[in-house]
């Protein structure tokens, strides 16, 4: 194998262009590791490649297209996938047993297993392809689709005495059937009845092949390959034999293709191969090469190539180099803090439970700039072995170096390449008490005067401050809390800390006064659930934010409570949350009552959005009204549960977190400057068939935008959502703007900004 090595790192979005590009407003696309290969195959000129979140092709000029729900798929999360070669379509099987089928560029549903009130296991392990029917081999049995009317045909349960028993793989002859499962390797006559238990026989624990459960089964060479454990018997007549067996390395997976047996290995200690076999068991090849094949899951033959998809390596196709086939994504599920500043968006992957204790999450901080994910951590950076489970990040205001908290690491600095990590030795950071080797950086936060102040989540002086000298200092809260438990915290515009202590504990008010050296001008104040203790909805809280009129957000799990004065919290009757009423249809409510807000974020135009168990909303900036709300159901939303919200400041795209990954949505607002800078009109010109959003970026915030015609007549007026105008084309009376010349008028309230430009729409449109 020659050492040459093409890697085609390839960002492309799903509009199908070379390069990933923002969306259009409105539009959804989806940031998802495409790393985690678990299955190849062939179907028709493509390559398929199935990994843990989604699924790409190539064709023959090795252009990749990406699928997932953002294309029309209906889940996130891949078990297997198969090709129809009848049909030519390809099946695809997801983790929740829901079945998608697509050909020619349209997705037909199968959703009868995923929907079943069968009880037991219905986990999809594979699927078989014959005649216009698919055998999907499950937790429960054998379940027949018709590939023509997309329904599930029939249904075999084949377990002992009738019972259901898990079927790993199909493969059927010109006369039989045969079922690999855990009781072992069942075959059933074509001419007799499948659906009856009575007629699958049992041939393990006979004729030489051992008895129990069986991986998988396959055609080779017209005769019955079977994987039992790390061993290949072929039947020979009505015999079994040994075919392939080797103790030093065991079998991840077998694939048959090309008139070859490919067998995918990995040993205990990490070694990998994927290894060739010919018609008599002989090895014709040993593909193996490190930083490439590290876990096997699934191999093919293609005329001179071999295809491997590797759990941690992506796809590669090895024939006289070797080139890799790896869409641009981040490495992992951010599950930690998001943020951005126009120009990085950066999301800790680091994970903890809902008794707040540490997972060992090793994929670092990842960062998406100029359209490209990277990440740090672990794997890539040997210096970070101790420091895992990051979940807070924030960037520093004056030099855009990256500060991002371990929970049990400690503090690390990232500074371009350089790295530092801040313990006991080099800062006030302490252990959880109880817990001598676990500094838990759980909260980060800049405030105006640029100190970095960080939760130190277990410490008997739970909150510290870096200040702008490189000096520390550290303070104790001075309200009993279980488990000295501090989180999140966000910087009003007096400079007061808002920290979120969870573990039901509530939210701490903390003003350092005019030196932060001394304590006697510090001010402290606790909020929690109940009229005269802060009237938070509930002690339980999960997010904050600040919003543009300088109000704090709090989300618990009984909906969002408003403390709109904080200038006065500390001042006679102090500042007490309230519940705002949102209208949703013709009746009104507490805003998100009993709903778990897991997460807010504010646009430039003020208006919130909330992350929830239940999907996004997008709501009004005083939250009494509802503009939008995404579910998995009405959208390309990749999961209910979303963890965390972060919004480009710049192009106002709204990222989401969310149990299965990361996706994005290009949303009207953007942040507003005091001026008009760097203005832009897109599309411009507007060209023929568009029927989506115009818009206009870099205006001064609320900006009046007026469209009119060259002679002056006005044809559509609005205000900016913070630093972005929309207009959909049309006159106020509904109908299409017609092709031409338009100015473009922006000015603000004041008049002192003052701008015209010019947009063009084409014929056609």
């Amino acid at each position: 194998m020659q050492a040459r090595m093409l890697i085609y790192s390839l960002l492309l979005c799903v509009y199908g262009s070379l390069n990933a590009q923002i969306p259009p407003i409105g539009q959804w696309r989806e940031h998802l590791n495409y790393q985690q290969a678990i299955q190849v195959v062939k179907g028709g000129n493509r390559i398929f490649c199935a990994t843990s979140s989604a699924l790409f092709s190539l064709n023959t000029s090795l252009d990749v297209q990406r699928y997932s729900k953002i294309t029309g798929l209906n889940e996130v999360g891949i078990n297997t996938i198969g090709w129809d070669e009848q049909g030519n379509q390809l099946l695809i099987a997801y983790t929740n047993s829901n079945m998608d089928v697509l050909k020619d560029g349209i997705v037909h549903n199968i959703g009868d297993i995923q929907r079943s009130t069968l009880p037991g296991d219905k986990t999809i392990f594979r699927i078989f392809t014959a005649n216009g029917l698919a055998y999907i081999s499950t937790g429960l049995g054998i379940v027949v689709a018709d590939l023509t009317k997309y329904e599930i045909k029939d249904s075999w349960i084949i377990g002992n005495n009738g019972s259901k028993t898990r079927v790993f793989d199909f493969a059927s002859t010109t006369n039989a059937y045969f079922a690999a499962t855990e009781e072992g390797l069942k075959t059933c006559l074509r001419n007799n009845n499948p659906a009856d238990y009575r007629n699958w026989n049992l041939l393990s624990n006979s004729s030489n092949l051992p008895a129990g459960s069986c991986e998988q089964v396959a055609i080779f060479n017209n005769e019955i390959l079977v994987r039992k454990n790390d061993s290949l018997f072929l039947r020979n007549g009505q015999n079994w034999q040994l075919w392939y067996t080797d103790a030093a390395w065991p079998i991840t997976a077998t694939n048959v293709s090309g008139n070859k047996v490919l067998v995918s290995q990995r040993t205990p200690g990490g070694a990998a191969r994927v290894i060739v076999l010919n018609a008599n068991g002989g090895i014709d090849q040993i593909i193996t090469q490190n930083g490439v094949i590290s876990f096997p899951r699934s191999a093919l033959q293609d005329g001179n190539y071999t295809w491997v998809a590797d759990q941690f390596g992506g796809l590669s196709r090895f024939g006289n180099g070797t080139e890799r086939f790896i869409p641009n994504g981040p490495p992992g599920t951010a599950t930690g803090e998001m943020v951005s500043n126009g120009k990085h968006l950066y999301a800790t992957a680091g994970s903890i439970n809902e008794a707040w204790n540490y997972l060992f999450n090793r994929e670092g901080v990842f960062d998406f700039s100029n359209e490209q994910w990277s990440y740090q951590g672990y794997f890539n950076k040997p210096v970070l072995d101790s420091v895992l489970d990051f979940i807070t990040v924030t960037i520093d205001p004056r030099n855009e170096q990256v500060w991002a908290g371990s929970y049990g690491g400690g503090l690390v600095r990232f500074n371009n390449q350089q790295i530092t990590i801040f313990k006991s030795a080099n800062s006030s950071l302490r252990p959880a008490i109880g817990d001598p080797g676990s500094i838990r950086v759980s909260g980060l936060a800049f405030d105006s005067k640029q100190q970095l102040w960080v939760s130190n989540y277990g410490a008997a002086q739970n909150l510290s401050v870096r200040k702008t000298d490189s000096s520390w200092k550290s303070f104790s809260i001075p309200f009993t809390h279980l488990e000295n438990a501090v989180a999140q915290i966000v910087v009003d515009d007096l400079d007061q800390l808002w920290i979120q202590s969870p573990k039901g504990n509530g939210l701490f008010c903390y003003n350092p006064g005019n030196n932060i050296d001394l304590l006697n001008d510090d001010q402290w104040k606790y909020y929690r659930q109940g009229a005269g203790l802060g009237n938070l909805p509930s002690n339980n809280v999960y997010s904050l934010v600040k919003d543009k009129n300088g109000y704090i957000w709090v989300g618990t799990d009984r909906g969002i409570g408003i403390i709109q004065c904080p200038e006065n919290v500390f001042g006679q009757g102090g500042c007490e949350a309230i519940q705002p009423i949102v209208q949703q249809d013709r009746f009104a409510g507490l805003l998100f009552k009993d709903e778990r807000v897991q997460s807010m974020a504010v646009d430039g135009a003020n208006r919130k959005w909330v992350g929830t168990k239940n999907g996004v909303w997008l709501i009004s900036p005083n939250g009494d009204k509802i503009i939008y709300r995404f579910t998995a159901e009405n959208s390309p939303l990749l999961n209910n549960d979303v963890r965390k919200i972060t919004i480009d400041p710049l192009t106002g795209e709204v990222f989401i977190a969310t149990l299965n990954g990361i996706c994005s949505f290009r949303s009207t607002a953007t942040e507003g400057g005091s001026k008009n800078q760097d203005v832009q009109v897109f599309p411009n010109p507007v060209p023929p068939g568009y029927n989506g959003t115009i818009a206009i970026r870099g205006l001064v915030n609320n900006a009046l935008v007026k469209i009119t015609e060259l002679n002056g007549r006005l044809v559509f007026q609005t205000r900016a959502l913070g630093g972005q105008a929309v207009w959909d084309g049309r006159h106020y009376t509904g109908t299409k703007a017609a092709s031409g010349i338009y100015l473009v008028i922006v000015r603000d309230d004041s008049g002192a900004e003052r701008m015209v430009t010019k947009l063009i729409i084409t014929q056609g449109r």
